[in-house]
């Protein structure tokens, strides 16, 4: 059996942000894909189909195609316990985005590659640096005609005033979109979709060093050409990659890639969980010391309380992040504002509108307590 600390430092939870439309659920989506929580995608798009996006599961949104609550997923990963907590992108619900943000240790922030940065963006991104949270970049939607990657690197540092590293870079973009160049490991990730327009399943990767006369059939002869001058010029003048600037939110990694067509979406993943924290200390609200994750003490803290969320019956979930030790169901726990013990009898773990009973959880998750008294 795993140890505690084991448990813990095995936890990763993070939020994703984005302004609206930037593709913020459908990447949540793929991301649960690859974590074999789901077996297959449903687009936020297709309303008219039955499927809709695991995290969209109000009636409004699965109308609309936009998350409008926030809500908690749990997925495992080659070792790691992943905790997203997808949030609203729209303005209208910005405070539930603002509170769910406590509750996160990193953030991933989503941007649309043909528009850059937006409006909401920037609010939520300001919430996050009052943290000093890391934060990740995905660029989305490459599939589709896009901004010069250079550009849009330029477009985030001046908005947002952070400065990025790109861990990979696109090659061409829209219907020409070939793939990604990993500049980590050196190599070019070139994608064959399985020929469907949104990308339900996932697809395969073909690995090349850049080079290779083989890219030339793989990519074309002008795409590789560009690709090496790109990477020349990255190399020579970009920002070199500090993995402790990146812990205090002072310099973002930058991945680009296309949630729809699940292209750039693994190798983000794989990047992300190695450079992204364990479970942080969290400062107790009553003598304002930090709380070690690893410490056998139960605490936590709710951070939202959401009424209705099943419509046949009235139900209040309060969700709780847990700051520091192990939850077992049925466990009483202490209550600073009340002043009084309290029975934490029903935890659940939630899958939007699936739920599970979970009888033990760790210091980094996310789980939801029934009509807690709080």
């Amino acid at each position: 059996m795993a140890s505690l600390r084991e448990e813990i430092e095995s936890r990763r939870t993070f939020a994703i942000i984005s302004h609206p439309d930037a593709g913020k659920t459908t990447l949540t989506e793929k991301l649960l894909l690859y974590g074999g929580a789901i077996q297959t995608a449903g687009s936020v798009k297709g309303k008219q189909s039955a499927k809709h996006a695991v995290s969209d599961w109000m009636d409004i949104e699965k109308q609309r195609g936009i998350s409008v609550t926030s809500s908690v997923l749990q997925f495992n990963y080659q070792g790691k316990c992943i905790n997203i907590l997808d949030t609203p992108g729209h303005q209208d619900f910005s405070e539930d985005t603002y509170r769910t943000l406590m509750a996160a240790d990193c953030a991933v922030m989503v941007i649309d590659a043909a528009k850059g940065v937006e409006a909401q963006t920037i609010k939520l991104f300001k919430v996050c640096t009052l943290r000093h949270i890391p934060i990740f970049t995905f660029v989305n939607k490459m599939d589709r005609e896009a901004r010069d990657p250079f550009e849009l690197m330029e477009n985030i540092e001046e908005i947002l005033g952070i400065k990025t590293y790109p861990m990979n870079w696109p090659i061409s973009c829209g219907k020409d979109f070939k793939g990604v160049y990993d500049r980590t490991a050196r190599r070019v990730l070139a994608f064959e979709s399985d020929g469907r327009a949104n990308g339900v399943k996932m697809v395969d990767e073909i690995e090349a060093e850049l080079g290779d006369p083989r890219l030339d059939d793989l990519i074309g002869a002008a795409n590789h050409a560009k690709l090496a001058d790109d990477i020349e010029l990255l190399d020579g003048a970009a920002e070199e990659f500090d993995l402790n600037a990146v812990q205090h939110g002072e310099l973002s990694p930058v991945f680009f890639g296309s949630a729809l067509t699940n292209f750039g979406v693994e190798p983000f993943l794989k990047e992300f969980l190695r450079l992204t924290p364990t479970p942080l200390p969290r400062k107790d609200s009553v003598n304002g010391e930090l709380v070690d994750p690893c410490s056998e003490q139960f605490s936590g803290f709710v951070f939202k309380i959401q009424a209705n969320m099943n419509k046949n019956h009235r139900d209040r979930i309060a969700f709780l992040r847990i700051c520091s030790g192990k939850f077992e169901r049925g466990m009483e726990a202490f209550h600073v504002q009340e002043g009084k013990n309290i029975k934490l009898a029903t935890g659940t773990s939630l899958m939007a509108d699936d739920r599970a009973i979970v009888s033990e959880a760790y210091a980094g998750d996310i789980i939801g307590l029934f009509d807690p008294g709080v």
